[in-house]
């Protein structure tokens, strides 16, 4: 086997490995249109921790995920 396809194998394994780990942290019962979102933390721009749970009680919360815009990655 050359080098790059050595290469592609382990980050083929990697990223499976990546994916198995991710998908077991995933809730086992999915959530429904109408459920409660469940608590998590993030990091804001600032790299402050912030909860969902913060802003409970305060505010209407509109989540917006966009996968690496605005991010150097």
């Amino acid at each position: 086997m050359n080098r790059a396809s050595c290469i592609a194998a382990m980050s083929v394994t990697l990223l499976l490995s990546v994916v198995s780990l991710l998908a077991q942290s995933l809730p086992t019962t999915p959530l429904k249109v109408g459920d409660p979102a469940p608590d998590f933390t993030l990091r804001d721009q600032d790299g402050r921790p912030i909860s969902l749970s913060d802003f409970k009680g305060k505010k209407n919360v509109v989540l917006a995920f966009y996968v690496l815009a605005f991010t150097p990655g």
